[in-house]
């Protein structure tokens, strides 16, 4: 960013909320009752009174997207809903007041239904919103937001991994309310076909409404989405079925003593923001949709499919017992073969895809806890509530297990950066108030979502691209369409004369990043050395990624057009950063 256009910034976020307030629009930052005051104080003991381990872990609702005809599957269309209703986080807590996914209002659930896939069989979904006039979270109208004028919440569905036409991928501008009684600009349909084309793994579907992805998952909307291919996926001999392989999404959570959630409704730079905070931290850990949740075990091989879908924290797992996890995918797609972790650094929205051995614990319990500060990596230690996550409960008796941990898994296209056509300079920026020094928005490349796309690559091609961080945090990079994996992390050597440096020119290669980017480098750990769609960006570094605009699964082009309306998107996974507004359009060109 230019000289000059931090301060310009904070002046136009201050006009556009005395406009907003002009036009009635600040009233409906709040829901429709306004609790009282609260501290970090009050919260820490409303979740500090609730027994941990009381609740089972959920199994999650499924539904198919698929059915079985002649002993193969064949397209179905389904047609999910988001309701308002009320869901019990823990057996102390009043119920709480949630949006959830659903295929009827009595079914909704948080999280939503689990959608079972079958790869190569595309899946039509119609996208349905029976949310209520008004939010039961507060939101922040002086960030780029989505405004319904007539009432009602704003929503879009992404579905987070998928490879498939843009008109399907849940556009932050492509909203609607309910009754689509009001659309976005780039909305086009109802329904979305996904054509399940990708390697077998696991995804997630959510909110992605622009300016409201923060409380809109928050208040419940999110859920996740397997592809399953047998034929590919039963040779590796890993465990199988509804007991044995689950799916474990992580959500933190604060709460009031009536159980409603809470979200601030004051931001730490109030003056410019009346709402947005940088980053929200609940003080519950949910697992699948319950407050320190408990899972019974035999003594055999489970695989859990990990999701973090917190809004900015970051988990750093392991098993008090000393287990280890064998890794053997990371988001959508398998290594090339297992990897064995003993802790398992979670970015926001990232996925991994483990085995644990319960035949080898040396005790009945095993506790899984977090030690990621917050926020990552520098931040406040975690305490004995946010650092436990659930616990799972050995039994004594070994059990036939005719599961294993291959020692090879499936093979992708090469990383082969050198086919890269293309190089491009990716830089993470925050701004701070020149009075307070308190964060007021970020930037990728010193510019807003609603400037012209800059990424403009061609369907079928490999770009390396260099993302440097010049902010305090580590930052969850998430492209839409695209899989790319981190090859090189370097620290940045004098960075305070870089970081002025940019800040005047906003050019990587004027500013001679390749004579700052020679720090000591860090190592890409092994388990994530497979193609992602999320990878970690430290704070202070260039980190060197390769990315594929094409199917890593064949190495052959979408087979779809790529390049049609409204484009992508790639931004930072941390959702209070991207509603504010850390997000770029990504639009492929022919």
């Amino acid at each position: 960013m230019r000289g000059g256009e931090v301060e310009r910034a904070v002046a136009v976020a201050v006009v556009v909320l005395v406009l907003m307030v002009g036009a009635g629009v600040a009233a409906a930052t709040t829901s429709s009752r306004q609790p009282p005051p609260v501290t970090g104080d009050v919260l820490l003991k409303v979740a500090g009174s609730l027994e941990m381990y009381v609740d089972e872990l959920p199994r999650m609702a499924k539904v198919y997207g698929f059915s079985m005809r002649h002993g193969h599957p064949t397209p179905v269309r389904l047609t999910v809903g988001m309701y308002q209703k009320k869901w019990k986080f823990h057996r102390d807590l009043p119920a709480t007041t949630v949006f959830a996914f659903g295929t009827s209002a009595g079914s909704a659930t948080f999280p939503g239904p689990t959608i079972e896939a079958a790869q190569w069989v595309p899946l039509s979904v119609t996208w349905q919103n029976h949310l209520p006039a008004r939010h039961i979270l507060p939101w922040d109208p002086t960030v780029p937001t989505a405004v319904a004028r007539r009432g009602g919440v704003p929503t879009v569905v992404h579905l987070h991994g998928g490879v498939h036409p843009s008109q399907f991928d849940g556009h932050a501008n492509a909203w609607f309310t309910a009754g689509f009684r009001e659309t976005g600009p780039t909305w086009t349909t109802p329904t979305y076909t996904y054509p399940n084309l990708q390697s077998p793994g696991v995804l997630w579907y959510h909110d992605h409404t622009l300016g409201l992805t923060r409380a809109n998952l928050l208040a419940g909307l999110l859920g996740a989405y397997v592809i399953r291919n047998p034929a590919v996926e039963k040779p590796l001999g890993l465990p199988c079925g509804d007991e044995f392989d689950r799916v474990l999404m992580l959500a933190d959570r604060s709460f009031y003593a009536d159980g409603s959630i809470y979200m601030n409704y004051t931001g730490d730079n109030p003056n410019i923001h009346p709402q947005w905070q940088p980053e929200y931290f609940g003080e519950a850990i949910t697992v699948n949709g319950k407050a320190w949740p408990f899972l019974a075990v035999v003594r055999r091989r489970y695989r859990f499919r990990i999701i973090n879908t917190s809004n900015a924290r970051y988990f750093n797992l392991s098993l008090t017992n000393g287990l280890p996890f064998h890794v053997v995918g990371s988001d959508t797609n398998y290594l090339s073969k297992p990897v064995t972790a003993t802790h398992l650094l979670v970015s926001v929205a990232e996925t991994f895809d483990v085995v644990v051995d319960f035949s080898e614990s040396t005790t009945t319990e095993a506790e899984l806890v977090n030690t990621a500060p917050y926020p990552y990596p520098d931040g406040d230690a975690p305490n004995n509530l946010n650092g436990k996550v659930m616990k799972f409960v050995v039994q004594p008796a070994k059990v036939r297990d005719d599961s294993m941990v291959p020692t090879k898994l499936l093979d992708y296209v090469n990383v082969a950066e050198e086919d890269a056509v293309q190089k491009r300079y990716i830089v993470m920026y925050e701004y701070d108030d020149a009075v307070s020094n308190l964060p007021t928005h970020l930037y990728i490349n010193g510019k807003r979502l609603e400037d012209p796309a800059t990424e403009t690559p061609r369907p079928g091609t490999t770009e390396v691209w260099e993302v440097i961080n010049l902010t305090p945090d580590n930052h969850p990079l998430h492209l839409h369409l695209a899989s790319f994996q981190a090859v090189r992390i370097r620290r940045l050597v004098d960075q305070d004369a870089f970081q002025t440096c940019m800040t005047k020119l906003n050019d990587a290669v004027r500013c001679n990043v390749s004579a700052h980017a020679v720090g000591s480098p860090v190592a890409v750990p092994e388990h994530e050395r497979s193609w992602k769609n999320v990878v970690k960006i430290s704070p202070g570094h260039m980190t060197t990624i390769v990315v594929k605009f094409l199917m890593v699964e064949t190495g052959k082009p979408y087979p779809f057009d790529a390049a049609g309306e409204p484009g992508y998107v790639y931004h930072c996974h941390i959702l209070d950063h991207e509603d504010n507004a850390m997000i770029r359009p990504l639009k492929l060109i022919k």
